[in-house]
Order: structure tokens, then C-alpha cells, then sequence
């Protein structure tokens, strides 16, 4: 009997997603942003005066940690959060500065991108077929 376990598109999937948040983290460091905090100051500047609740959806974490996420981008002055008071509406905005950021960071993006791309082609094509068609965890297709 083989020791040799069947090969799992799962278990490859996290792995290379686990190494390409590595990259993509030691790349945004020194911009101060971790691949959570750039999601969501690009969640902010897509949608600006998002809710907590609709950012924490968005980017699938709990409200609280959207709100200790926010709290330190707007400490870093990347975000603006002009909520007027607890209980309040907020009303969350990328600064000038976090545009900047941002920019920096898409650059970044966009150079590991192009490596992946050109290091692994039939890797890249499977992807961006994944993501103008995404599977369900069922394996049907959804549109």
C-alpha cells in the first residue's frame, strides 16, 4: 500500500495563497500596511463613507476587527472616519496620503502580478478564469 497522498487542489491552493500573502505582506511592510489593512483601505476608497458592518462583510472579518483595523489606518493617517459620535453613522474615507499609499501598494501588486503571470502562465489563466467565473463549494458555477 502507497503512503503517497492523493494530490489535492485544496491543500495546493492554500499553499500557494499562503506563499503569495507572504510576498505580497514583505512587499507592503515598509508602506505600513499588512494584506488585511490594504483590503481594506481599498474597501474605504471604493466605497467611501462605508458602514463597519458592510467593511467587515467585505472583507470577512468581525466589525470589532474592522474597527481596530480603521482605528490604526486612521492613526496612520491614511483614513479620515468623520463619524460624528458612538452609535453614529460613520463615515470612513482614504486621506490624501492613504491614496498615496494605495498607489504605491497597486504598484507592488501589480509587479507580483506580472511575476506570477510570467512564472507560472497556466496557473495565471486558471485563476482569472476562477475569478470571472467563480466555483461554488459545491463546484457549480456562479453567475
Amino acid at each position: 500500500m502507497s503512503s503517497e497522498r492523493p494530490f489535492s487542489p485544496v491543500i495546493s491552493l492554500l499553499t500557494v495563497a499562503s506563499v503569495w500573502d507572504a510576498h505580497l505582506g514583505a512587499q507592503l511592510r515598509d508602506l505600513g500596511l499588512t494584506t488585511r489593512k490594504y483590503g481594506l483601505l481599498a474597501h474605504i476608497r471604493s466605497t467611501p463613507g462605508i458602514s463597519f458592518s458592510e467593511l467587515a462583510r467585505r472583507s470577512q472579518v468581525t466589525v470589532q476587527s474592522a474597527h481596530t483595523a480603521v482605528q490604526a489606518l486612521v492613526g496612520d493617517g491614511l483614513v479620515a472616519d468623520a463619524t460624528a459620535h458612538a452609535g453614529a453613522a460613520s463615515d470612513l474615507r482614504v486621506t490624501a496620503r492613504g491614496g498615496e499609499v494605495l498607489q504605491a501598494a497597486e504598484q507592488r501588486l501589480a509587479a507580483l502580478d506580472a511575476g506570477l503571470a510570467a512564472g507560472a502562465p497556466d496557473l495565471a489563466a486558471a485563476l482569472r478564469g476562477l475569478h470571472e467565473e467563480p466555483i461554488g463549494l459545491a463546484g457549480e458555477a456562479h453567475g
